[in-house]
């Protein structure tokens, strides 16, 4: 425990610097990838697992477990364990999982429709982009929604995705699926942060079951979690005006 502690302190300090390039690593041979996969089914074999590449770790591989961690597992298919891998580079640890998060979240917003998101656009150009995973029962989130319209004038686009913490099914579902569901969902979605009361309306093709499960697969543990069109993934709630420096915008837009 206090070697743990130690690290983390250690990280803390030096700063886990996550927008380097992910170096390049060799593709998974079919022999080895049968073999880790036969190994670990011999053990859990309700489990589902893709081996996804080398891992920077000699002598491992990087192994997702569909629906849980991501695993570094010998090539034999033997030993593995589980956390973050990091690289030491001059002046920093750097965070392989996030590298690869960042990566696979640019490309995602790049490409992603906005269909099935409820949006709030700036008057003028949109100057930049937030795609915000919220919940109604978060106080943050609720407090993060009250200054959109300060996001707004700034140039900023305000995107949000539904992210229910207290899973699905849940009350905290049901109410964010009403917003999803509501002929304005604009409107229900801030009558809802704003604690009025909204009959539950529940459709059945919301998305806000694929909205929780991309959330969880990119790393999303908590609300708000704001992901930038970079891929950079900021947790918690910031004010307006910190989200206007980090994009490089002024409270007036420019």
């Amino acid at each position: 425990m206090l070697i743990k502690k130690a690290v983390v302190n250690v990280i803390a300090a030096v700063g886990v610097i996550f927008c380097l390039a992910l170096p390049a690593v060799a593709a998974v041979p079919a022999a080895v990838n049968d073999l880790i996969v036969a190994q670990l089914k011999s053990a859990r074999a309700d489990l589902d697992y893709k081996v996804v590449a080398e891992s920077h770790l000699a002598g491992f591989y990087e192994v997702q477990v569909q629906g849980g961690p991501l695993l570094y597992v010998s090539a034999d298919g033997k030993h593995f364990f589980d956390g973050n891998l990091y690289m030491v580079e001059p002046g920093q640890f750097v965070s392989i999982r996030e590298m690869r998060l960042n990566q696979e979240r640019k490309t995602l917003f790049a490409s992603r429709t906005t269909e099935d998101m409820i949006i709030f656009k700036p008057q003028g150009a949109t100057k930049a982009i937030m795609n915000v995973f919220t919940d109604v029962d978060c106080g943050y989130c609720r407090k993060l929604h009250q200054e959109v319209p300060q996001l707004n004038t700034m140039g900023i686009e305000v995107r949000y995705l539904a992210y229910p913490r207290a899973g699905i099914p849940s009350e905290s579902y049901d109410k964010i699926a009403t917003a999803w569901c509501a002929k304005d969902q604009q409107e229900t979605l801030t009558r809802i942060k704003n604690r009025e009361a909204v009959a539950n309306k529940v459709c059945a093709d919301n998305p806000v079951a694929e909205h929780f499960a991309l959330g969880q697969r990119i790393g999303v543990t908590g609300t708000p979690a704001i992901v930038l069109m970079d891929g950079t993934l900021v947790p918690g709630y910031q004010p307006a005006a910190s989200f206007a420096q980090m994009l490089g915008l002024t409270e007036s837009g420019n």
